[in-house]
Formats: structure tokens, sequence, C-alpha cells
């Protein structure tokens, strides 16, 4: 087991986990699987920066367990933790209080363990906009956006993010039309302007919804693991589009399809990086974490 990787199993008491660590562990990655995960390799660094005397680690939390994880980090006293895939739905029904961005967004990705309560926030959508700003030059607001994945915790909340900045039209693709359409009818409740169509990912029209789109993204979990599929066919992609992954693994078959049509593309360490700076100033206001991060993940 890699030296930052735990299970639940190892929360068992303050002593055991930090047995051969001169800094205790005070903030986690929860996931599952979680041992791909590079946010030990940015936090940390920002925390060393900073003078924080805290291990950030990798904690392997199966589904259903979120509620348990969240109990044991409190009484071992974790600041916090970030959530990635697939627990973000369940870190929301976990959470005591969670700020109207997250509620919106129907997922937590961050929490904070305060003394009175479990805090839950949401900065994918942040992330991901600074991430397109930065790698590709897009602006959301007046952009047509096709969403492949919007049915799991980080399309939802990208797709919700987009609403807020004023996007033009929302296309949602999902392996099932049911989350979607739940999430369709609430970003039309709340941003009533906005034009949304929904399709599964093997829909014919599938090609002819890309054709128009500005910024195509994968928020799905396909490219996790060498081998996956695309999301969405090879065909869709042309020169005059933007494309983002949300996977940071590179070389996916999603990023090589749209490098090969021409289309610019964008992975998702740099969403993961502004993300994690803004999760780190909801742990220690005040801070600036973003140079040490960024250095932390370049460093391979």
């Amino acid at each position: 087991m890699s030296q930052d990787l735990y299970t639940l199993d190892d929360l068992g008491s303050r002593a055991s986990l930090d047995a051969g660590h001169d800094k205790p562990a005070r903030l986690a990655v929860i996931g599952y699987p979680v041992a791909h995960s590079l946010s030990p390799r940015m936090h940390q660094p920002a925390l060393d920066e900073a003078g924080i005397a805290a291990r950030y680690i990798k904690l392997e939390v199966e589904p259903d367990r979120v509620r348990e994880a969240f109990a044991r980090m409190r009484e071992l006293e974790f600041i916090g933790c970030n959530v990635t895939v697939p627990h973000k739905f369940e870190a929301l029904a976990a959470c005591d209080q969670v700020d109207s961005g997250a509620a919106e967004m129907g997922a937590v990705n961050t929490v904070k363990f305060a003394p009175e309560s479990i805090q839950g926030f949401n900065t994918d959508g942040y992330g991901f906009e600074e991430a397109v700003r930065e790698t590709l030059g897009v602006s959301l607001e007046g952009a047509t956006v096709l969403i492949a994945g919007a049915g799991g915790g980080a399309g939802g909340a990208i797709a919700v993010h987009c609403a807020r900045r004023k996007a033009a039209r929302l296309v949602l693709l999902n392996r099932s039309l049911d989350k979607i359409e739940e999430l369709a009818s609430r970003l039309h409740r709340l941003h009533g302007e906005i034009d949304i169509v929904t399709a599964t990912l093997d829909d014919a029209a599938v090609a002819k919804l890309a054709a128009g789109a500005d910024l195509i993204v994968n928020t799905s979990s396909l490219g996790l693991k060498p081998g996956d599929p695309s999301p969405v066919p090879a065909t869709v992609f042309h020169s005059g589009h933007s494309v983002y992954d949300t996977v940071y693994r590179p070389d996916t078959a999603f990023q090589r399809a749209a490098a090969a049509a021409g289309a610019r593309v964008g992975t998702g360490e740099s969403m993961l990086l502004h993300q994690g700076v803004e999760a780190f100033q909801i742990w220690f206001p005040g801070t600036a974490p973003a140079r040490a991060m960024r250095e932390g993940l370049a460093t391979r």
C-alpha cells in the first residue's frame, strides 16, 4: 500500500494512523478507488509552505460508508477532506450544513469539520471555469456547452455553474436519462432563460448536438483506466471545438479523438488545481496556495 493511502480500518486511533510520521494526518481525499489521486501531490506542498504541521492522505472509502468516514475523521480531529468519485452525492447527505452552491449543484466535493457541524461545499464549478479559461481561453457566458456524463457529481456541478455563468445552451448527455432530466428540470426552475437539451450517450442525435457546441466536456469516469473508450464517438469532434477532459490522466481516448480532429484540448489537472486552491482556502482562509500547488502537480 502507498505510504499515503489508507482505509477506514486505519482510522482506529491517532497513534496508529500517525505511526512513523512526524506530522499528523489532518486532511484527506476520499474516494473509491482513490489510489490514483494527485491531490496529496498538490495539497502537501501547500501545507508545508504555509507552515501547517499536517499530512494530507488518500482514504479509500467504500460506497455507503461516507457518513462513517466523516464520523471517524471528526473523532481524530481532521480539519476536512476532499471528496471524489463516487461519493459526492453521499457526502451531500452526510453534511449538517451545505453552502448554497453545493445545494444547487446537488453534490459536495469539499468538507470542513467545524466544532459543531460537518460543512459541505462544492469547488468543482469554480475549478472548471478557471481551467477552461486558462487552458482553452473559453468564457462560459453565451457558450453552448455539451457535457458527457452530466448525471455524475462533477457533471452536475459543472452544468449548474455554466447556468449560473449564463451559458446560452447546455447539452446534457448521460448513459440514462433519469438523473439528467431531473437536473434539467432543476436548472429550468432556477435559470429559466437557458436552453437545455438532454439525451443518452448512444442517441443518434449526439453528433448533430455536438456539431453546434463551443465546448465539449467529459465529466464521466471513462478515461480513468487505460483502454477506456471515449464517452462520445470520435466523429463528433471538429477543429472548431474546444474540448475539456475532467479526467487528469493524459492521452485518453476522448483526448486523442478530439486532438486528431484538430480541436483544442485541455486536461483535468488544471481543474484539479483550481478547485483545490478554493478548497484549501475554505480550510485556511487568507492563504495563497496556488503557486505551491501548481509546482507540486508539475513534479513527477
